[in-house]
């Protein structure tokens, strides 16, 4: 390991605390190759795990406390367990903790609540994290946070739940504890990944199917192309999205829109105001492109998915209206550049795109991108391949 590896930086952090770890644990961000603002619709997602991990190193102490501290923020934030009941929920957005923190913190929180265990019969515990996953980017970096400290917790309280319950604990934790109004997708994609796969999940039954990718056989390699433009998913235009959502779902007298089909868009164009319909057919259309995706990858393999790919960004800058010029000249270079297909992936209004490529042409697409930014005045994106990579998991 290299003296950055952030599982290193973990267990010196937690060690400068003057405390030994009990073990190490990690959780990936993920990229969504498909799917956008569809899980908090009971729709469908294809996202996968990335090889960028959040871990913790954790040590157990016996005074009933929790402290966590982070390489982001070196000060560290210490609450009594018994406490935690009086944190969260969050009320109107006000943190009583660093922002930060309201992460590890709500997990834990979370999971007292999810498995029903006496606060006072909990251990208490030091956690130190450290990550290599982009912040504001797009790629969860909070669903990695969230799917370590659940990890951690969870083996050393020994509540014994298994990962979907962890993705839940996670979930709750982000809505409640931190108040970003996200759905599932992330937490079950960062608790589930597998090589090589995407995870297809179903938000409404939360059932899952791993699917091949075939990306490195057939000679393609996805880039993640991060615009440096950052993001926050629990302030503003999200939200905003997620209420377009739910009033669209309530004027076409549906539960969600996950329960309305493309044959459905001809009366919500009667039904809604513009802006709602286009918020409504973006959703509808992105449900049917994940189920076309996964099709397509069954049928004909992973280099006839490029069409879905730039539709689906077509309609997030569209319709969804989630895309910002850095997405856009992002998107429109790498597909000037000779990606199969391209698009903004994540909640949008900054962060990743991505872009599906021949592995020959990764240079070529990169250095385009590179040059279009330049030329346009823009912040200088990072871009990097990503490969299908393993979910949470105890390393030590």
């Amino acid at each position: 390991m290299t003296e950055n590896d952030p599982r290193t930086e973990a267990r010196e952090l937690l060690t400068s605390l003057g405390a030994t770890p009990a073990g190490e644990w990690s959780a990936p961000g993920r990229v969504n190759l498909i799917g956008e603002h569809t899980d908090y619709n009971d729709g469908f997602v294809f996202p996968f795990a990335t090889p960028h991990r959040t871990y913790v190193a954790a040590a157990t102490r016996s005074d009933g406390r929790l402290r966590v501290i982070s390489t982001f923020d070196a000060v560290p934030v210490e609450v009594a367990i018994a406490d935690l009941d009086a944190l969260f929920p969050t009320v109107d957005g006000e943190h009583a903790v660093p922002e930060w923190s309201a992460y590890p913190l709500g997990v834990a929180w979370a999971l007292i609540q999810a498995s029903g265990a006496d606060p006072a019969t909990l251990t208490g515990a030091d956690l130190a994290f450290a990550s290599d996953v982009p912040v504001g980017a797009g790629l969860s970096s909070s669903a990695a946070i969230e799917g370590s400290t659940a990890s951690a917790l969870n083996e050393l309280w020994d509540l014994g739940l298994d990962r979907v319950a962890l993705a839940q604990v996670g979930r709750r934790a982000e809505n409640e504890a931190v108040g970003a109004p996200t759905g599932i997708m992330d937490q079950m994609a960062s608790m589930l990944g597998e090589p090589d796969a995407a995870t297809f999940l179903d938000c409404r039954s939360l059932q899952t199917e791993e699917v091949e990718l075939g990306f490195a056989p057939a000679g393609l390699t996805l880039l993640v192309m991060d615009t440096n433009v950052k993001h926050a998913h629990s302030t503003g235009g999200y939200g905003e999205r997620r209420a377009s959502c739910e009033k669209g779902a309530e004027l076409m007298g549906v539960p969600m829109l996950r329960d309305l089909s493309v044959a459905d868009l001809e009366r919500a164009a009667e039904v809604l105001d513009d802006i709602t319909f286009r918020r409504v057919r973006h959703i509808v259309t992105e449900n049917q492109r994940v189920l076309d995706t996964v099709q397509t990858l069954r049928e004909r393999g992973p280099r006839a998915i490029g069409p879905l790919l730039d539709a689906s960004h077509v309609s997030m800058r569209d319709d969804f209206e989630i895309s910002v010029p850095e997405l856009d000249l992002a998107v429109d270079t790498a597909r000037a550049a000779g990606a199969i297909g391209a698009r903004m992936t994540g909640g949008g209004f900054g962060g990743a795109a991505i872009a599906l490529v021949e592995t020959g042409d990764v240079d070529t697409v990169a250095h385009a991108v590179e040059k279009a930014f330049a030329d346009a005045g823009y912040t200088a994106p990072t871009i990097f391949p990503v490969s299908p990579s393993a979910g949470a998991r105890r390393d030590s």
